[in-house]
């Protein structure tokens, strides 16, 4: 058995700033957080410690975004051979096609390298973009995980197979 992880690393990190402002006081709930635009800035993800967190050695993790500079999860993939998709940001500072690739190489992953009765499929990512493409690998037999902070969109975690919230472990995911 195999777990092919699929990360949307801009979409872990901004969620997690947020989760680290309302942990600091900068925001009184997350749903404060998310409806004032509010972020620590400060915070930072410790990816190699995110893939320790989630993956078992064999596992195959493939993370999409813009990597932060000298982050452990970015050196740990180039060391083992993985090569990781990075979008440059557009004119307003913003990554698009991510959400997009990211459905497409679970689909693609799910139907030419995985066998549905032993690998399962984890997603950390936490937005409704991704319910259509999960909903099919469902229906298709395939177990589809999804790992995210807490405030999770509700129609997300219906439909996977398991949601491992990650607030309890924000401390451990932090870079030190």
């Amino acid at each position: 058995m195999a777990t092919y992880a699929y990360i949307d690393n801009s979409n872990i990190y901004i969620e997690g700033c947020r989760v680290s402002a309302v942990k600091k006081g900068l925001a009184k709930n997350i749903y404060d957080a998310m409806g004032s635009g509010i972020v620590d800035h400060t915070w930072q993800l410790d990816y190699g410690r995110l893939y320790d967190f989630l993956c078992a050695e064999g596992d195959v993790a493939r993370l999409w975004g813009s990597p932060p500079p000298g982050d452990t999860f970015w050196d740990m993939l180039k060391r083992k051979g993985f090569n990781p998709t990075v979008y440059d940001k557009n004119f307003a500072n913003q990554e698009k096609k991510v959400d997009v690739a990211i459905a497409h190489r679970i689909t693609k992953g799910a139907y030419t390298m995985m066998d549905r009765t032993k690998d399962e499929i984890l997603l950390v990512a936490g937005d409704t973009d991704y319910v259509p493409v999960i909903t099919d690998l469902i229906s298709e037999g395939f177990k589809v995980e999804i790992a995210f902070w807490d405030h999770l969109a509700r129609e997300l975690k219906e439909v996977s197979t398991k949601h491992i919230p990650l607030n309890a472990h924000h401390d451990h995911l932090t870079r030190k």
